[in-house]
């Protein structure tokens, strides 16, 4: 299973009812964390979200509302007891943010800092939580991310019996390692079924559209994508400054076959979201607006 809770929903500017956008990702207590605006620290508490947990942390880019909040992160981190290495990853330029804010937060914990432009490659890992990049198309360098949860292949007790392989050593076989049975080496692959389809989430702010999301979108089990204005009258906003309308980020949504939408990071000029939710469930229909706190958990398929 993978729980997911946006712990955080505006963009550019914390508001008295709405923390800057945030995500907090978490499966057998490991956590991944995506962007730090102000304030994240105080979001994830009141949202119960778990800061020791976290293993990694992606940031989209460096504007104020998606960094300006790691330092106090850090922190909070290490105040919670946190001691195992945390992963940071970023578009180019992190090695210099982060030199210059760990001046003032100096943590318990190694960080290493992935500096990536975007590819389908897993960067690295939070516990079993595979994390990817992709490019994404805002006014300075910025990155989507997807989080995916693999799932192992179906045990075949027939296969098991098939190939005289004790009962004792079924479970170390289920969990995929390799067996010593008398003189040979059993492999997983010979009593595992077909590959089952695991889980998958994307999330992607501060972009204009484009057909990198919805490629590695498809399929999602739940995308997360940026709704800064609500209608089509705010599109020369939205293209200045490599923004999204509720009706372009459910598009996406609708190409990429994803069973879910929450949009996010809303204007501090758009107080009320869910008045313009039709113009996003008119293209796709299971669409929901976010806001501070709303959590899901992902679970595999029957």
């Amino acid at each position: 299973m993978l729980d997911v809770c946006l712990a955080g929903t505006s963009g550019m500017v914390p508001l008295k009812d709405r923390w800057l956008t945030t995500l907090y990702a978490s499966s057998d207590g490991h956590a991944v964390l995506i962007d730090s605006g102000e304030g994240t620290q105080v979001a994830l508490a009141a949202a119960g979200c778990h800061v020791k947990r976290i293993d990694a942390i992606c940031i989209t880019h460096y504007h104020l509302d998606h960094i300006g909040g790691i330092a106090g992160l850090l922190l909070a981190m290490g105040n919670a007891g946190r001691t195992e290495p945390v992963d940071i990853i970023g578009p180019p330029g992190l090695v210099e943010v982060l030199k210059g804010l760990l001046i003032i937060a100096v943590p318990p914990f190694d960080v290493t800092c992935y500096q990536v432009v975007g590819s389908d490659e897993v960067i690295c890992r939070a516990g079993k939580i595979e994390i990817r990049a992709f490019s994404a198309d805002h006014v300075v360098p910025c990155l989507g991310y997807t989080l995916t949860l693999p799932r192992k292949p179906k045990f075949d007790p027939e296969k098991a019996l098939e190939n005289d392989i004790p009962i004792e050593a079924w479970s170390l076989l289920q969990k995929g390692d390799s067996v010593k049975i008398g003189d040979r080496i059993v492999d997983p692959s010979l009593v595992l079924g077909e590959e089952r389809k695991g889980l998958k989430l994307l999330y992607s702010t501060d972009t204009r559209p484009t057909d990198t999301i919805v490629e590695m979108g498809k399929g999602a089990d739940l995308m997360i994508l940026e709704g800064e204005y609500g209608t089509t009258d705010k599109i020369d906003r939205a293209i200045k400054w490599g923004h999204m309308t509720f009706p372009e980020a459910a598009e996406l949504a609708k190409r990429s076959g994803a069973k879910e939408l929450w949009l996010t990071h809303f204007s501090q000029s758009m107080p009320d979201p869910e008045e313009y939710l039709e113009n996003a469930a008119a293209i796709f229909p299971n669409t929901v607006i976010g806001y501070d706190g709303i959590r899901k958990t992902l679970a595999f398929e029957d």
